[in-house]
Parts: C-alpha cells; sequence; structure tokens
C-alpha cells in the first residue's frame, strides 16, 4: 500500500517522515533525561549520590537504598511496608470511587434534563479555579464536623470532588449520540442498564484519563497524612517519603528518598504508558461540540 500522506499516522514508514524523526528523536531523548535521572538515582551508592558534578548515569549500581527503605521502621514502630500498602489500597479505592461517582455524574449532567442542571455544571466548571490550599480551612471544618479525622476515609472522600475529571466526563459523554439513548429507552432499557452498557463501554477514554488523575492525586497527596490523621499507622507513603531526610541521618536519608521517589514515580508512569492513547482521545474529544 503507497504511502497516504493525509493520515495523521501512516501505516508504514516512508522516507518523507525522516525530517520528524529527525527532530522527534532528539527531543525525546532530552526529554526522557529526568526519567532516567530518577531511576539512575535510585541505584546510586552514597559516594555517587553526592558526587560534583552530579552525573545522571549510575556507575556502580547497588540495591542498598532499597535495602534500607524496607528495613526502616519509624520512631513509631510501624514499617515502611504498611505505609506503601496504605498507599496502594488508597489510590486503588479512590480510583474505582471516583470512576464510579464521576461517570454517573456526568451521564446526568449530559444527558438528563432536570432543574438548576446548567448552574451546577457552572458551579463545577467554577471550581476548577480554586487551588487546594485556597478550600483548606472550610475542608477541615466539613472533615472534622463529618467526624472524619483519624479515619481512614479520610484519604479517599475528599478526593471524589474532582472538577476536572467531572468536566471531561461530561463533555465526553456529549458526543454520544441522544438517539442511541432513546433506542435503549424504546427497548425498555432503565438507567442503569443505558449507564452500564452504553455509556460505560463508549466512555473507556474518559474513564482512563480519570483514573490517572484520581491516581495521581490520590498516590502523592499528603494533605491527608498532614492534617487529618493522628494516628501513624493510618498515614500514606508519600507522608514517609515526606519525613525521610528528617528522621534519618542526611547521607543515609538521600539515599532512601531516592529509592522511595522512584516507588513514588513508577506506578503513574506505567498507567500513562498502557493508557495514553485514551488521555490523548478524551483530550481531542472533550472540547467539541
Amino acid at each position: 500500500m503507497a504511502f497516504q500522506g493525509t493520515k495523521i499516522n501512516p501505516q508504514r514508514f516512508h522516507r518523507s517522515q525522516i525530517k520528524f524523526y529527525a527532530i522527534l528523536i532528539p527531543l525525546a531523548v532530552f526529554m526522557s533525561l529526568p526519567i532516567i535521572f530518577i531511576f539512575m538515582n535510585a541505584f546510586k551508592p552514597p559516594n555517587e549520590l553526592f558526587a560534583f558534578p552530579p552525573r545522571i548515569f549510575v556507575r556502580n549500581p547497588t540495591w542498598d537504598n532499597f535495602k534500607a527503605l524496607f528495613n526502616a521502621v519509624t520512631q513509631s514502630g510501624i514499617p515502611v511496608s504498611r505505609y506503601l500498602f496504605n498507599s496502594l489500597l488508597i489510590s486503588l479505592l479512590t480510583v474505582l470511587a471516583t470512576i464510579l461517582v464521576g461517570t454517573a455524574a456526568g451521564y446526568v449532567l449530559s444527558k438528563k434534563q432536570f432543574r438548576l442542571k446548567k448552574l451546577l455544571f457552572e458551579i463545577n466548571t467554577l471550581a476548577l479555579m480554586f487551588v487546594p490550599i485556597a478550600v483548606m480551612i472550610p475542608r477541615y471544618i466539613i472533615i472534622a464536623r463529618a467526624g472524619l479525622v483519624d479515619n481512614f476515609l479520610v484519604h479517599i472522600l475528599p478526593n471524589l470532588a474532582m472538577p476536572v475529571g467531572l468536566f471531561l466526563v461530561k463533555q465526553f459523554i456529549d458526543q454520544i449520540p441522544d438517539s442511541l439513548i432513546e433506542a435503549a429507552k424504546l427497548d425498555g432499557a432503565n438507567d442503569w442498564f443505558i449507564y452500564v452498557k452504553i455509556i460505560l463501554p463508549l466512555t473507556k477514554p474518559a474513564i482512563a484519563t480519570i483514573a490517572i488523575l484520581s491516581f495521581q492525586t490520590a498516590w502523592s497527596s499528603v494533605e491527608a497524612s498532614n492534617f487529618y490523621i493522628n494516628q501513624e499507622s493510618l498515614k500514606n507513603f508519600a507522608y514517609y517519603m515526606s519525613t525521610l531526610t528528617s528522621s534519618t541521618s542526611a547521607v543515609a536519608g538521600q539515599g532512601v528518598a531516592a529509592a522511595a521517589g522512584l516507588i513514588m514515580f513508577l506506578p503513574s508512569l506505567v498507567i500513562f504508558i498502557f493508557t495514553q492513547s485514551k488521555v490523548m482521545n478524551t483530550m481531542a474529544h472533550s472540547g467539541i461540540k
């Protein structure tokens, strides 16, 4: 098959693409340097971590940083594995709950007609303007009055309100023809059937985007552990990572922090690699009317 220049992604290589590779490959290598540095830093011995000028690539890789990380015990006697388990559980539950809430709310705001529908969506859009620190005090008051202080659910429930996720899902569902929903209703389908059998399968790209955004928020958040949790056993791995250099010596702490940094970074990288095409699809369609 001949090269078809009108397609965005040609089915095979053509010499006319060489000019693009000549620009994109060096750019990709340059942009991947921070990722390579994170991986290499985790395996550096102390003498290479403090070398000047700093080097990107490790010369004598070692697993000692990871051994020190998982052998470490906090002053309260909590092992590092407990923090890591908490983060994994929090992230998993947050992703599942956020997908359920975001897609259900997006379906209602997109395909249902009711009073104050436009106002509610405008409020959600307005919430995109507020940075988390601006609502920290009212959020703490609400959490305290709800009795969620020192409760494991405080890691999950506040993260369910994700305005950007709801915005993207609602805009994506807008692209689903109303005639498809009406045809399902004529066949006797109820709202639950339409949501499960039509909305969810057709919004997989948007769901993948919500999953990435909610996972990154839950995985890297230290707000709940810092402000709402007093019990050490309920805190997450991101909080433990923020205390590494202060709880250990400066030299040993840097190596442990480098290993912990790789563990914090790796899940987000893996998830994005497997879902990047769906994320780009969501971004392309969410603004189309």
